[in-house]
């Protein structure tokens, strides 16, 4: 939970950095090669909103895909984290740059690739609500 809960956090203090009080909606993406666990997420994210007074009218948490892309062939793909074993989650998890010495482009074989997207938690779109 205090993963979560950190993540969490500092997307309340992006909104409250930002001037933000009353937000009509907020889409937030959350990386599925950290396998966050978006129920406690989502609580922590209420409970730090509430605690700082920030209203947020319409909430929706959305997983992201991971996108990798080779740097040596310029070859991009998908991968699923279910494709891989728990330990093998549970490094990425932690550490998402470790997917290195699991995976490899599937077009050339080099381990030399970005991931693009899927992985952390990003803001996706802010709705302040108009006064």
């Amino acid at each position: 939970m205090v993963h979560e809960w950190a993540l969490a956090e500092s997307i309340v203090l992006f909104l409250e950095n930002s001037g933000f009080r009353k937000v009509k909606s907020l889409r937030i993406g959350l990386g599925i090669l950290q396998s966050i666990d978006k129920e406690i997420f989502s609580f922590s994210l209420q409970e730090l909103l509430r605690d700082k007074g920030l209203t947020v009218e319409n909430l929706e948490i959305v997983d992201e895909n991971a996108e990798l892309e080779c740097n040596t062939c310029g070859y991009r793909w998908s991968l699923s984290p279910e494709s891989m074993d728990e330990a093998v989650r549970e490094s990425i998890h932690f550490v998402p740059e470790s997917i290195h010495a699991f995976t490899k482009c599937p077009k050339c074989g080099s381990r030399d690739f970005s991931i693009t997207q899927g992985r952390g938690v990003r803001i996706i779109e802010v709705q302040p609500d108009e006064l």
